[in-house]
């Protein structure tokens, strides 16, 4: 098997859809010695920010000078970089030789096609036992869908518990209120464990979670919102926050918005846990935050034009995404190329954006079957009044070509969408830059 060809495989199990459930999973990882249980998982389920804040509490061990391992999903460019070591994607040849030993398994123990494993069960298995292989000393691990039901949930013993911001989501897997919800969520949750629970937007969350953690004697720890703003700008936040352990000043990270300030609260308290049981410096938050790096979530890709490209995939991250153009782009006029998949609250989301500007080119979320088709997303387009441009490429080249120094172009909506937008468009940040500069007015061809 090559690298294409271990890909192809992948490829073929995206018939098998979504499946909740850990019984195939468990199965799975029997045949494969049970990596997952030689792992110090950092487990970290929620609707919003948990991908930030996997990448804080990854950024911030590594400061700490530990071998990390990181799971997220999905991915935003190259499936590998769902796997990680200290930064570093998972190789080809890594990758490949893994799924090799995979694929056999299934093939030879699945005999029924119909219970093979899907493809995230799949890349999960992959994560465990690469970590395993490496020897990682921590794996900070993103829930993909829920957490009661979802692959990763196979953690029995957890070295912590984080559940981020919960909203509405999946709601066709998750149920369809927010307590439903929050129960899922709150599935991660092993006997005896620690949670860290994020600052929370429904007041109901906290108390479905407070519920599950008594039931199963978990340790409950509290994000309070505590902390102070000190400087909000394009480039960076810094920010003072205190918790009951300590008070901590000036902290700097890239991640632009107030709900970022909140994500890395989570890493605060973290932190705190880590610092008791393992020692862990100061130095180590203060350089994890400020060194964290996190693609596709207000992700400034150019000043010049001004392009930033968020996959606020939901209501809540678009009502997120309007707060943070409020913040930054207030002075703008702003232009959004948006895409959104059909199984999304999308007349919620359309309804969010438009508060934000009228600019707006609606296009179609590329290779994804749960996109809108040509016809559906055109109705949406002409019953909302919007632009609508077909090839998100062609979408782009339209946002480009209405930009001045008093404006931004916003890519925002599914992550299928964003990231082969950043491809599309760092490949052409240089040119673009360089019209820019020259005051030359830009081609829509």
């Amino acid at each position: 098997m090559n690298y294409n060809e271990a890909l192809e495989f992948i490829d073929s199990t995206r018939k098998f859809g979504i499946r909740l459930g850990i019984d195939n999973m468990k199965r799975l990882l029997h045949l494969m010695n049970n990596p997952q249980n030689s792992l110090k998982v950092i487990h970290v389920a929620g609707t919003n920010g948990k991908g930030s804040t996997c990448a804080f509490i990854n950024q911030m061990l590594i400061e700490a000078g530990f071998k990390v391992g990181l799971y997220t999903s999905p991915y935003l460019q190259c499936l590998n970089e769902m796997i990680k070591i200290n930064n570093k994607p998972i190789s080809n040849d890594e990758f490949v030789t893994i799924i090799s030993d995979i694929k056999n398994i299934i093939e030879t123990q699945f005999k029924d096609v119909l219970d093979r494993p899907t493809e995230f069960e799949i890349m999960t298995a992959l994560a465990f036992e690469f970590f395993k292989r490496e020897k990682v000393d921590f794996a900070v691990v993103e829930v993909g869908m829920g957490g009661r039901l979802d692959a990763t949930n196979v953690i029995m013993s957890p070295e912590l518990c984080i559940i981020t911001s919960v909203g509405f989501d999946h709601m066709n897997f998750l149920g369809d209120s927010i307590e439903k919800i929050a129960f899922e969520k709150a599935g991660i949750i092993k006997p005896g464990s620690t949670v860290v629970v994020g600052i929370q937007k429904y007041k109901n969350v906290y108390d479905i979670i407070q519920n599950v953690s008594k039931e199963k004697g978990a340790k409950l720890v509290k994000v309070e919102s505590n902390y102070n703003i000190i400087s909000n700008t394009i480039d960076r936040v810094i920010f003072d926050c205190y918790t009951s352990e300590g008070i901590y000043k000036n902290l700097e990270i890239s991640l632009l918005g107030t709900h970022q300030v909140e994500n890395a609260l989570n890493c605060v308290y973290t932190f705190e846990y880590m610092q008791e049981r393992y020692g862990i410096r100061v130095e180590a938050l203060v350089k994890g935050l400020m060194n964290t790096k996190w693609r596709g979530r207000f992700e400034v890709v150019s000043k010049q034009p001004l392009i930033i490209l968020d996959s606020a995939h939901n209501a809540d991250g678009m009502d997120i995404l309007k707060k943070s153009c409020n913040e930054y782009l207030k002075e703008k006029d702003v232009w959004i190329v948006l895409g959104i998949l059909k199984d999304k609250e999308y007349e919620k989301m359309l309804y969010i954006v438009s508060e934000i500007t009228n600019n707006i080119i609606f296009t179609l979320v590329p290779h994804s079957k749960r996109a809108f088709s040509a016809e559906e997303a055109r109705k949406i387009a002409k019953r909302f009044n919007l632009d609508y441009v077909e090839d998100y490429r062609n979408a782009i080249e339209k946002g480009l070509s209405k930009l001045s120094k008093n404006s931004a172009l916003l890519i925002s909506g599914s992550i299928y969408l964003v990231g082969p937008a950043r491809t599309y468009i760092v490949r052409k940040i240089g040119s673009l830059n360089n019209s820019f500069l020259k005051g030359n007015e830009y081609k829509y061809e």
